[in-house]
């Protein structure tokens, strides 16, 4: 059997079950522990397959969201250390676009210093957080409201980004991978999405390991249509190697052993204290 008849077939096992141990695969490909990672790498950096700790499952498809409330619970340490990375690119005066979602809500504090800028939104919680700076142009995005993920969605609010010249676009994604690169499992994002990139000198996708090796409906963008891609270090390093490979200048941030809840720099949105004018 040639390796990618061996794949095809370890795609097939893992489509009945979904997720296999290595061991398991072993037995039923008849074949060495080293070939079956062998394997399981090849297929991951396709972005067919993400492996697990002892085995690999299927790349799942995401079919809805998590709410706002829930995904602002999880991997924050992971979060706030990729918008330190991202928030090192803004200069003073620069005009940014900061995607919906709880990822770049942890860029609200990290701006809060930067004078002069204009800040472009449709999140309603990013929003909220930057309405007390007093040196912040601050402009929300009108559209349908999901309520849900808290933000405006649709063509209303992709034709009111058309009119902006913006110098970086923060973007977010639910799902990402090599192949299909950032998607959505909402047809109402991708408008938005694509409209922030297109009026943006510079668009950096700042996405969660977490995330990866799962895809939505909707594609929005290649990952190759990004200036940048910001993610974290739970990203197995064969992805790493294969996304590089591809051309994609990716930035992994490292987020093990540290704990950025402790740093007084970074504070969940909407917990900066309201700053002063310097006369």
């Amino acid at each position: 059997m040639i390796p990618a008849q061996r794949r095809e077939l370890l795609l097939r096992e893992l489509r009945g079950t979904n997720v296999l141990s290595v061991k398991d695969l072993c037995d039923i490909l008849g074949v060495s522990h080293m070939t079956v990672r062998r394997d399981i790498i090849t297929l991951e950096e396709e972005g067919r397959v993400r492996s697990v700790p002892g085995g690999v499952e299927l790349a799942t498809q995401v079919r809805s969201e998590p709410s706002y409330r829930d995904k602002s619970r999880v991997a924050l340490d992971e979060k706030r250390a990729m918008a330190r990375t991202a928030a090192a690119l803004v200069e003073e005066g620069q005009t940014l676009y900061l995607d919906a979602g709880t990822t770049l809500g942890q860029l609200v504090p990290c701006l809060w210093d930067v004078s002069g800028l204009t800040v472009i939104t449709n999140d309603l919680t990013t929003a909220a957080s930057m309405t007390d700076h007093p040196d912040v142009n601050l402009f929300l995005v009108g559209g349908q409201i999901d309520r849900e993920n808290r933000s405006a969605i649709g063509d209303i609010a992709a034709q009111t980004i058309s009119e902006f010249n913006i110098d970086i676009a923060f973007m977010s994604t639910s799902s990402w991978d090599l192949n299909r690169g950032s998607t959505t499992p909402s047809r109402g994002k991708v408008a938005v999405k694509r409209a922030a990139m297109a009026a943006a000198s510079m668009s950096l996708l700042v996405a969660g390991a977490d995330k990866y090796g799962t895809f939505g409906t909707f594609k929005v963008a290649a990952l190759e249509s990004f200036s940048r891609v910001i993610t974290d270090d739970r990203l197995p390093e064969a992805s790493v190697r294969a996304i590089r490979e591809r051309g994609v200048d990716l930035g992994v941030v490292e987020t093990q052993g540290k704990n950025y809840e402790e740093d007084p720099g970074i504070q969940d949105p909407g917990e900066r204290p309201v700053p002063t004018r310097t006369v």
